[in-house]
Protein backbone atom coordinates (compact mmCIF):
# COMPACT_ATOMS: atom_id res chain seq x y z
CA UNK A 1 0.00 0.00 0.00
CA UNK A 2 1.04 3.61 -1.00
CA UNK A 3 3.20 5.28 2.38
CA UNK A 4 0.42 8.37 1.54
CA UNK A 5 -2.67 5.66 1.66
CA UNK A 6 -1.42 4.64 5.12
CA UNK A 7 -2.26 7.95 6.66
CA UNK A 8 -5.93 7.60 6.37
CA UNK A 9 -6.20 3.87 5.95
CA UNK A 10 -3.92 2.72 9.10
CA UNK A 11 -6.38 2.96 12.22
CA UNK A 12 -3.24 2.52 14.77
CA UNK A 13 -1.03 5.20 13.57
CA UNK A 14 -0.06 7.20 16.21
CA UNK A 15 -2.59 10.85 16.35
CA UNK A 16 -0.50 13.51 15.83
CA UNK A 17 -3.44 16.22 17.04
CA UNK A 18 -3.14 18.31 20.11
CA UNK A 19 -5.98 17.25 22.42
CA UNK A 20 -5.32 20.64 24.58
CA UNK A 21 -7.28 23.59 24.57
CA UNK A 22 -6.31 26.93 22.89
CA UNK A 23 -4.97 29.34 24.70
CA UNK A 24 -7.22 32.32 25.40
CA UNK A 25 -7.18 35.17 22.93
CA UNK A 26 -5.38 38.15 24.38
CA UNK A 27 -8.16 40.99 24.70
CA UNK A 28 -5.67 43.50 22.83
CA UNK A 29 -8.40 46.16 22.31
CA UNK A 30 -8.18 46.56 26.58
CA UNK A 31 -4.46 46.45 26.39
CA UNK A 32 -4.74 49.33 23.82
CA UNK A 33 -6.71 50.88 25.68
CA UNK A 34 -4.62 50.32 28.95
CA UNK A 35 -1.73 51.98 26.66
CA UNK A 36 -3.57 55.07 26.07
CA UNK A 37 -4.70 56.14 28.90
CA UNK A 38 -1.14 55.63 30.79
CA UNK A 39 1.29 58.59 31.53
CA UNK A 40 3.66 57.22 29.03
CA UNK A 41 6.28 59.35 26.91
CA UNK A 42 4.98 60.08 23.28
CA UNK A 43 7.91 58.10 22.23
CA UNK A 44 6.99 55.07 24.24
CA UNK A 45 3.01 55.27 23.53
CA UNK A 46 4.15 55.21 19.93
CA UNK A 47 6.31 52.12 19.76
CA UNK A 48 4.05 50.07 22.08
CA UNK A 49 1.39 50.81 19.56
CA UNK A 50 3.25 49.76 16.97
CA UNK A 51 3.11 46.70 18.27
CA UNK A 52 -0.83 46.70 17.79
CA UNK A 53 -2.88 45.69 14.57
CA UNK A 54 -4.13 48.88 12.87
CA UNK A 55 -7.63 47.15 13.38
CA UNK A 56 -7.61 46.58 16.89
CA UNK A 57 -6.61 50.47 17.41
CA UNK A 58 -9.54 51.44 15.39
CA UNK A 59 -11.49 49.48 17.14
CA UNK A 60 -10.24 51.03 20.66
CA UNK A 61 -10.52 54.44 19.59
CA UNK A 62 -14.23 54.69 19.51
CA UNK A 63 -14.73 53.81 23.30
CA UNK A 64 -12.22 56.48 24.24
CA UNK A 65 -13.21 60.10 25.29
CA UNK A 66 -12.21 62.77 22.66
CA UNK A 67 -9.17 64.29 24.76
CA UNK A 68 -7.76 60.50 24.57
CA UNK A 69 -8.41 59.73 20.90
CA UNK A 70 -6.43 63.51 20.22
CA UNK A 71 -3.56 62.19 22.38
CA UNK A 72 -3.50 59.64 19.94
CA UNK A 73 -3.36 62.45 16.86
CA UNK A 74 -0.89 63.62 17.84
CA UNK A 75 1.33 60.95 18.97
CA UNK A 76 0.89 59.19 15.53
CA UNK A 77 2.22 59.82 12.11
CA UNK A 78 -0.50 60.58 9.30
CA UNK A 79 0.29 57.35 7.23
CA UNK A 80 -0.41 55.33 10.91
CA UNK A 81 -3.48 57.29 11.53
CA UNK A 82 -5.04 56.90 7.31
CA UNK A 83 -4.45 53.20 7.93
CA UNK A 84 -6.10 52.93 11.28
CA UNK A 85 -9.10 54.85 10.15
CA UNK A 86 -9.86 52.86 6.98
CA UNK A 87 -10.36 50.03 9.02
CA UNK A 88 -12.96 52.20 11.05
CA UNK A 89 -16.61 52.57 10.13
CA UNK A 90 -17.23 55.64 8.20
CA UNK A 91 -19.36 57.32 10.67
CA UNK A 92 -16.46 56.96 13.14
CA UNK A 93 -13.37 58.00 11.18
CA UNK A 94 -15.60 61.09 10.03
CA UNK A 95 -15.82 62.28 13.57
CA UNK A 96 -12.00 61.55 14.43
CA UNK A 97 -10.96 64.15 11.62
CA UNK A 98 -13.62 66.31 12.81
CA UNK A 99 -11.60 66.40 16.24
CA UNK A 100 -8.20 67.00 14.11
CA UNK A 101 -6.96 70.45 12.50
CA UNK A 102 -7.92 70.85 9.01
CA UNK A 103 -4.36 70.45 7.97
CA UNK A 104 -3.67 67.33 9.49
CA UNK A 105 -6.98 65.97 8.56
CA UNK A 106 -6.41 66.40 4.91
CA UNK A 107 -2.91 65.16 5.13
CA UNK A 108 -4.76 62.01 6.65
CA UNK A 109 -7.52 61.54 4.06
CA UNK A 110 -4.96 62.59 0.70
CA UNK A 111 -2.81 58.81 2.53
CA UNK A 112 -5.80 56.79 2.03
CA UNK A 113 -7.05 54.90 -0.97
CA UNK A 114 -9.32 57.37 -2.62
CA UNK A 115 -12.32 55.03 -2.29
CA UNK A 116 -12.01 54.53 1.79
CA UNK A 117 -11.49 58.56 1.64
CA UNK A 118 -15.14 58.99 -0.59
CA UNK A 119 -16.72 57.24 2.08
CA UNK A 120 -15.18 58.88 5.32
CA UNK A 121 -15.76 62.47 3.52
CA UNK A 122 -19.38 61.50 2.13
CA UNK A 123 -20.19 61.45 6.34
CA UNK A 124 -18.62 65.48 6.61
CA UNK A 125 -20.81 68.21 6.57
CA UNK A 126 -20.90 69.87 3.52
CA UNK A 127 -18.22 72.77 5.09
CA UNK A 128 -15.61 70.71 6.73
CA UNK A 129 -15.58 68.54 3.28
CA UNK A 130 -14.77 71.37 1.01
CA UNK A 131 -12.43 72.93 3.67
CA UNK A 132 -10.75 69.50 3.23
CA UNK A 133 -10.54 69.40 0.00
CA UNK A 134 -8.86 72.23 -0.79
CA UNK A 135 -5.95 71.39 0.97
CA UNK A 136 -5.58 68.18 -0.65
CA UNK A 137 -3.28 67.69 -3.87
CA UNK A 138 -4.91 67.86 -7.30
CA UNK A 139 -4.24 64.50 -8.13
CA UNK A 140 -5.93 63.27 -4.91
CA UNK A 141 -8.92 65.78 -5.71
CA UNK A 142 -9.69 64.89 -8.87
CA UNK A 143 -9.62 61.00 -7.89
CA UNK A 144 -12.31 61.71 -5.20
CA UNK A 145 -14.32 63.94 -8.03
CA UNK A 146 -14.24 60.91 -10.09
CA UNK A 147 -15.47 58.12 -7.32
CA UNK A 148 -18.21 60.75 -6.24
CA UNK A 149 -19.26 60.95 -9.73
CA UNK A 150 -20.94 57.41 -9.34
CA UNK A 151 -23.93 56.49 -7.89
CA UNK A 152 -23.70 54.40 -5.00
CA UNK A 153 -25.40 51.46 -6.77
CA UNK A 154 -22.50 51.31 -9.44
CA UNK A 155 -19.87 49.80 -8.77
CA UNK A 156 -17.62 52.58 -10.08
CA UNK A 157 -18.16 54.09 -6.81
CA UNK A 158 -16.24 51.36 -5.20
CA UNK A 159 -13.20 51.34 -7.26
CA UNK A 160 -9.65 52.66 -6.11
CA UNK A 161 -7.60 54.31 -8.50
CA UNK A 162 -4.04 52.24 -6.25
CA UNK A 163 -2.62 49.88 -9.33
CA UNK A 164 0.14 49.88 -11.79
CA UNK A 165 -0.41 50.73 -15.03
CA UNK A 166 2.50 49.95 -18.20
CA UNK A 167 2.34 50.04 -21.95
CA UNK A 168 2.08 47.30 -24.19
CA UNK A 169 5.33 49.08 -26.51
CA UNK A 170 7.51 48.64 -23.63
CA UNK A 171 9.87 45.68 -23.06
CA UNK A 172 10.54 43.34 -19.67
CA UNK A 173 12.79 45.47 -18.45
CA UNK A 174 10.62 48.42 -18.98
CA UNK A 175 8.34 47.50 -17.37
CA UNK A 176 10.04 46.51 -14.37
CA UNK A 177 11.44 49.61 -14.15
CA UNK A 178 7.97 51.32 -14.57
CA UNK A 179 7.00 49.03 -11.45
CA UNK A 180 9.54 50.17 -9.08
CA UNK A 181 8.48 53.66 -10.12
CA UNK A 182 5.22 53.63 -9.19
CA UNK A 183 5.39 51.17 -6.51
CA UNK A 184 6.29 54.25 -4.10
CA UNK A 185 2.91 55.87 -4.27
CA UNK A 186 0.62 52.36 -5.25
CA UNK A 187 0.42 48.95 -3.08
CA UNK A 188 -1.76 47.22 -5.03
CA UNK A 189 1.48 45.46 -6.94
CA UNK A 190 0.44 41.94 -7.70
CA UNK A 191 -1.55 42.80 -10.92
CA UNK A 192 -0.01 45.14 -13.77
CA UNK A 193 -2.81 46.80 -16.18
CA UNK A 194 -1.49 46.73 -19.49
CA UNK A 195 -2.60 49.92 -22.05
CA UNK A 196 -2.08 50.03 -25.60
CA UNK A 197 -0.99 53.77 -27.28
CA UNK A 198 -3.96 55.34 -27.01
CA UNK A 199 -4.54 54.35 -23.35
CA UNK A 200 -7.12 51.56 -23.73
CA UNK A 201 -7.29 48.29 -21.85
CA UNK A 202 -6.01 45.65 -23.06
CA UNK A 203 -4.85 43.16 -20.86
CA UNK A 204 -2.74 42.75 -17.44
CA UNK A 205 0.08 40.67 -16.75
CA UNK A 206 0.94 39.58 -12.86
CA UNK A 207 3.69 40.19 -11.20
CA UNK A 208 5.07 36.52 -10.59
CA UNK A 209 4.93 36.30 -14.84
CA UNK A 210 7.08 39.82 -15.23
CA UNK A 211 9.83 38.89 -12.60
CA UNK A 212 10.67 35.41 -13.87
CA UNK A 213 9.91 36.37 -18.02
CA UNK A 214 13.62 36.80 -19.70
CA UNK A 215 14.57 40.59 -20.51
CA UNK A 216 14.14 38.97 -24.07
CA UNK A 217 10.56 37.91 -23.92
CA UNK A 218 8.33 40.45 -25.84
CA UNK A 219 5.57 41.68 -23.30
CA UNK A 220 2.69 41.01 -25.47
CA UNK A 221 3.32 37.53 -24.44
CA UNK A 222 2.64 37.72 -20.86
CA UNK A 223 0.03 39.59 -21.41
CA UNK A 224 -3.28 38.58 -20.86
CA UNK A 225 -5.69 39.71 -22.75
CA UNK A 226 -8.83 37.90 -22.03
CA UNK A 227 -8.80 39.30 -18.42
CA UNK A 228 -11.78 40.31 -16.70
CA UNK A 229 -13.22 43.23 -16.42
CA UNK A 230 -16.07 45.65 -15.57
CA UNK A 231 -17.81 49.14 -16.48
CA UNK A 232 -18.29 51.78 -13.94
CA UNK A 233 -21.75 52.69 -14.66
CA UNK A 234 -22.50 48.75 -14.22
CA UNK A 235 -24.81 48.22 -11.16
CA UNK A 236 -23.27 46.30 -8.02
CA UNK A 237 -25.86 43.53 -7.89
CA UNK A 238 -25.01 42.63 -11.71
CA UNK A 239 -21.21 42.67 -11.09
CA UNK A 240 -21.32 40.45 -8.27
CA UNK A 241 -22.18 37.45 -10.18
CA UNK A 242 -19.29 38.19 -12.80
CA UNK A 243 -16.58 39.00 -10.40
CA UNK A 244 -17.00 36.69 -7.60
CA UNK A 245 -16.61 33.19 -10.40
CA UNK A 246 -12.81 35.12 -10.56
CA UNK A 247 -10.16 34.21 -8.17
CA UNK A 248 -8.31 37.93 -9.09
CA UNK A 249 -6.58 40.34 -6.41
CA UNK A 250 -8.00 43.32 -8.36
CA UNK A 251 -10.73 43.56 -11.60
CA UNK A 252 -9.93 46.69 -13.38
CA UNK A 253 -12.97 48.97 -13.53
CA UNK A 254 -13.27 51.38 -17.27
CA UNK A 255 -15.10 53.59 -19.02
CA UNK A 256 -17.36 53.61 -21.76
CA UNK A 257 -14.58 53.82 -24.11
CA UNK A 258 -12.33 50.85 -22.54
CA UNK A 259 -10.26 53.27 -20.68
CA UNK A 260 -9.19 52.55 -16.87
CA UNK A 261 -10.77 54.50 -14.85
CA UNK A 262 -8.91 52.31 -11.64
CA UNK A 263 -9.67 48.99 -9.93
CA UNK A 264 -11.72 46.91 -8.00
CA UNK A 265 -9.35 44.91 -5.08
CA UNK A 266 -10.57 41.75 -3.39
CA UNK A 267 -11.59 43.33 -0.17
CA UNK A 268 -14.05 45.79 -1.72
CA UNK A 269 -15.37 42.85 -3.40
CA UNK A 270 -15.75 40.89 0.29
CA UNK A 271 -17.56 43.98 1.46
CA UNK A 272 -19.60 44.93 -1.30
CA UNK A 273 -20.72 41.00 -1.20
CA UNK A 274 -21.43 41.47 2.73
CA UNK A 275 -23.31 44.21 2.01
CA UNK A 276 -25.80 43.36 -0.51
CA UNK A 277 -26.50 39.86 1.58
CA UNK A 278 -27.40 42.66 4.16
CA UNK A 279 -29.35 44.32 2.23
CA UNK A 280 -31.30 41.35 0.65
CA UNK A 281 -31.87 40.22 3.77
CA UNK A 282 -33.43 43.08 5.36
CA UNK A 283 -36.00 42.76 2.21
CA UNK A 284 -36.89 39.22 3.06
CA UNK A 285 -37.24 40.70 6.82
CA UNK A 286 -39.77 43.38 4.96
CA UNK A 287 -37.36 45.95 5.82
CA UNK A 288 -36.24 48.50 2.69
CA UNK A 289 -32.88 48.96 3.78
CA UNK A 290 -30.89 48.23 6.60
CA UNK A 291 -31.35 49.73 10.06
CA UNK A 292 -28.70 50.87 12.39
CA UNK A 293 -27.93 50.75 16.03
CA UNK A 294 -28.30 54.31 16.95
CA UNK A 295 -30.98 55.40 14.27
CA UNK A 296 -33.83 57.53 15.19
CA UNK A 297 -37.52 55.66 15.81
CA UNK A 298 -38.66 58.07 12.92
CA UNK A 299 -36.53 56.49 10.47
CA UNK A 300 -36.87 52.79 11.64
CA UNK A 301 -40.52 53.40 11.23
CA UNK A 302 -40.33 54.67 7.99
CA UNK A 303 -38.40 51.60 6.95
CA UNK A 304 -41.24 48.99 8.35
CA UNK A 305 -44.52 50.85 8.20
CA UNK A 306 -45.48 50.65 4.50
CA UNK A 307 -44.70 46.74 4.73
CA UNK A 308 -46.79 46.17 7.90
CA UNK A 309 -49.60 48.11 6.12
CA UNK A 310 -49.66 46.09 3.11
CA UNK A 311 -49.28 42.93 5.22
CA UNK A 312 -51.88 44.53 7.65
CA UNK A 313 -54.33 44.44 4.54
CA UNK A 314 -53.49 41.17 3.33
CA UNK A 315 -54.30 39.61 6.63
CA UNK A 316 -57.40 41.34 6.66
CA UNK A 317 -58.38 39.49 3.73
CA UNK A 318 -57.16 36.11 5.56
CA UNK A 319 -59.62 37.10 8.30
CA UNK A 320 -62.58 37.73 6.15
CA UNK A 321 -61.92 34.10 4.29
CA UNK A 322 -61.74 32.62 7.81
CA UNK A 323 -65.34 34.52 8.38
CA UNK A 324 -66.76 32.97 5.09
CA UNK A 325 -66.05 29.57 6.75
CA UNK A 326 -68.24 30.68 9.77
CA UNK A 327 -70.98 27.64 9.30
CA UNK A 328 -68.07 25.08 9.09
CA UNK A 329 -66.45 26.21 12.16
CA UNK A 330 -70.00 26.39 14.32
CA UNK A 331 -70.44 23.15 13.52
CA UNK A 332 -66.99 21.46 13.92
CA UNK A 333 -65.35 24.25 16.32
CA UNK A 334 -62.73 21.63 17.06
CA UNK A 335 -60.91 22.04 13.93
CA UNK A 336 -60.02 25.87 15.52
CA UNK A 337 -57.70 23.93 17.54
CA UNK A 338 -55.29 22.75 14.46
CA UNK A 339 -55.55 25.65 11.87
CA UNK A 340 -52.01 27.99 13.23
CA UNK A 341 -50.34 24.46 13.27
CA UNK A 342 -51.55 24.10 8.97
CA UNK A 343 -50.80 28.02 8.77
CA UNK A 344 -47.67 27.70 10.19
CA UNK A 345 -46.24 24.66 8.99
CA UNK A 346 -47.02 25.77 4.70
CA UNK A 347 -45.86 29.68 5.65
CA UNK A 348 -42.07 27.63 6.66
CA UNK A 349 -42.67 25.67 3.14
CA UNK A 350 -43.50 29.12 1.05
CA UNK A 351 -40.28 30.83 3.13
CA UNK A 352 -37.91 27.91 2.12
CA UNK A 353 -38.69 27.89 -1.34
CA UNK A 354 -38.81 31.78 -1.63
CA UNK A 355 -34.83 31.70 0.27
CA UNK A 356 -33.72 29.01 -2.28
CA UNK A 357 -35.44 30.41 -5.75
CA UNK A 358 -33.79 34.13 -4.89
CA UNK A 359 -30.69 32.23 -4.42
CA UNK A 360 -31.28 30.29 -7.98
CA UNK A 361 -32.10 33.97 -9.82
CA UNK A 362 -28.16 35.16 -8.90
CA UNK A 363 -27.60 33.51 -12.11
CA UNK A 364 -28.87 35.53 -15.47
CA UNK A 365 -28.12 33.07 -17.58
CA UNK A 366 -31.03 30.88 -16.21
CA UNK A 367 -33.16 29.68 -18.98
CA UNK A 368 -37.19 29.42 -19.12
CA UNK A 369 -37.00 25.62 -19.11
CA UNK A 370 -34.66 25.77 -15.70
CA UNK A 371 -36.83 27.59 -14.06
CA UNK A 372 -39.81 25.89 -14.79
CA UNK A 373 -37.62 22.38 -13.64
CA UNK A 374 -36.91 24.54 -10.27
CA UNK A 375 -40.45 25.54 -9.80
CA UNK A 376 -41.12 22.04 -10.79
CA UNK A 377 -38.69 20.58 -7.63
CA UNK A 378 -39.90 22.75 -5.02
CA UNK A 379 -43.26 21.48 -5.35
CA UNK A 380 -42.02 18.00 -5.04
CA UNK A 381 -39.82 18.94 -1.90
CA UNK A 382 -43.38 20.35 -0.49
CA UNK A 383 -45.32 17.44 -1.79
CA UNK A 384 -42.56 15.06 -0.08
CA UNK A 385 -42.11 16.99 3.19
CA UNK A 386 -46.09 17.45 3.35
CA UNK A 387 -47.00 14.00 3.13
CA UNK A 388 -44.38 12.83 5.64
CA UNK A 389 -45.51 15.42 8.16
CA UNK A 390 -49.22 14.84 7.25
CA UNK A 391 -49.36 11.63 7.51
CA UNK A 392 -47.48 11.89 11.31
CA UNK A 393 -50.30 15.07 12.27
CA UNK A 394 -53.10 12.57 10.98
CA UNK A 395 -51.96 10.09 13.20
CA UNK A 396 -51.35 12.22 16.74
CA UNK A 397 -54.04 14.21 15.95
CA UNK A 398 -56.17 11.37 15.72
CA UNK A 399 -54.82 10.33 18.90
CA UNK A 400 -54.86 13.79 20.56
CA UNK A 401 -58.83 13.89 19.68
CA UNK A 402 -59.84 10.35 20.78
CA UNK A 403 -57.53 10.73 24.11
CA UNK A 404 -57.80 13.63 25.53
CA UNK A 405 -60.89 15.35 23.60
CA UNK A 406 -62.86 11.69 24.03
CA UNK A 407 -64.39 11.67 20.27
CA UNK A 408 -65.12 8.78 19.24
CA UNK A 409 -62.20 7.03 16.77
CA UNK A 410 -64.09 7.28 13.49
CA UNK A 411 -64.41 11.37 14.04
CA UNK A 412 -60.71 11.73 15.91
CA UNK A 413 -59.76 10.07 12.92
CA UNK A 414 -61.84 11.61 9.89
CA UNK A 415 -60.77 15.02 11.53
CA UNK A 416 -56.96 14.50 11.37
CA UNK A 417 -57.30 12.53 8.04
CA UNK A 418 -58.62 15.97 7.02
CA UNK A 419 -55.96 17.88 9.04
CA UNK A 420 -52.91 15.94 7.02
CA UNK A 421 -54.47 16.13 3.89
CA UNK A 422 -55.03 20.01 4.25
CA UNK A 423 -51.06 20.28 5.25
CA UNK A 424 -50.02 18.27 1.96
CA UNK A 425 -51.46 20.44 -0.04
CA UNK A 426 -50.72 23.66 1.96
CA UNK A 427 -47.60 22.86 2.25
CA UNK A 428 -46.84 21.73 -1.51
CA UNK A 429 -48.81 25.12 -3.38
CA UNK A 430 -46.81 27.64 -0.34
CA UNK A 431 -43.58 25.88 -1.90
CA UNK A 432 -44.65 26.55 -5.45
CA UNK A 433 -45.69 30.29 -4.88
CA UNK A 434 -42.92 30.52 -2.81
CA UNK A 435 -40.76 30.12 -6.03
CA UNK A 436 -43.25 31.50 -8.62
CA UNK A 437 -43.87 35.26 -6.77
CA UNK A 438 -39.65 36.16 -7.17
CA UNK A 439 -39.68 34.44 -10.42
CA UNK A 440 -42.33 37.19 -11.43
CA UNK A 441 -40.96 39.93 -9.73
CA UNK A 442 -37.69 39.72 -11.37
CA UNK A 443 -39.80 39.22 -14.37
CA UNK A 444 -41.13 42.93 -14.41
CA UNK A 445 -37.87 44.48 -13.04
CA UNK A 446 -38.82 44.71 -9.31
CA UNK A 447 -35.70 42.84 -7.27
CA UNK A 448 -37.20 39.58 -6.37
CA UNK A 449 -35.76 40.16 -2.68
CA UNK A 450 -38.73 42.24 -2.27
CA UNK A 451 -41.19 39.41 -1.90
CA UNK A 452 -40.05 39.17 1.21
CA UNK A 453 -40.64 36.30 3.89
CA UNK A 454 -43.51 38.24 5.80
CA UNK A 455 -45.40 38.40 2.34
CA UNK A 456 -44.84 34.99 1.53
CA UNK A 457 -46.22 33.64 5.14
CA UNK A 458 -49.23 35.79 4.58
CA UNK A 459 -49.96 34.50 1.18
CA UNK A 460 -49.44 30.98 2.31
CA UNK A 461 -51.93 31.63 5.21
CA UNK A 462 -54.77 32.57 2.92
CA UNK A 463 -53.97 29.19 0.63
CA UNK A 464 -53.97 27.31 4.06
CA UNK A 465 -57.39 28.78 5.30
CA UNK A 466 -59.06 28.04 1.63
CA UNK A 467 -57.42 24.72 1.76
CA UNK A 468 -58.43 23.84 5.44
CA UNK A 469 -62.10 24.70 6.09
CA UNK A 470 -62.84 23.84 2.44
CA UNK A 471 -61.85 20.54 2.41
CA UNK A 472 -63.48 20.30 6.14
CA UNK A 473 -66.37 21.33 4.80
CA UNK A 474 -66.17 19.03 1.56
CA UNK A 475 -65.12 15.67 3.63
CA UNK A 476 -66.34 16.33 6.97
CA UNK A 477 -69.82 18.11 6.73
CA UNK A 478 -70.97 16.85 3.09
CA UNK A 479 -69.60 13.54 2.30
CA UNK A 480 -69.01 11.89 5.97
CA UNK A 481 -72.12 14.50 7.39
CA UNK A 482 -70.37 15.00 10.96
Amino acid sequence: MDEREDIFENSDTESVKDDTEPAEKPDYVAEIVGIIESNASPKVLRDKLSDYHDNDIAEALFPLSPALRKKVYRVLDVDTLSNIFGYADEDEAAVYLGEMDLKKAADVIGHMDSDIAVDILRELDRTKRGLILDLVDDDFRRDVALLASFDEDEIGSKMTTNYIVIHDNLTVKGAMSALIEQASENDNISTLFVLDDQDVFCGAIGLKELIIARQSTPLEELIMTSYPYVYGTEEIDDCIEKLKDYSEDLIPVLDNNNMLLGVITSQSIIEVVDEELGEDYARLAGIIAEEELEEPLKDSMKKRLPWLTVLMLLALIVSSVVGVFEKVISQLTIIMFFQSMILGMAGNSGTQSLAVTIRILMDENLTAKQKSMHVLKEMKVGFSNGLILGLCSTLIVGLYIMLIKGQAAGMSFAISGCVGASLLIAMTIAAAVGALIPMLFKKINIDPAVASGPLISTVSDLISVVTYYSMSWVLLIRVMGL
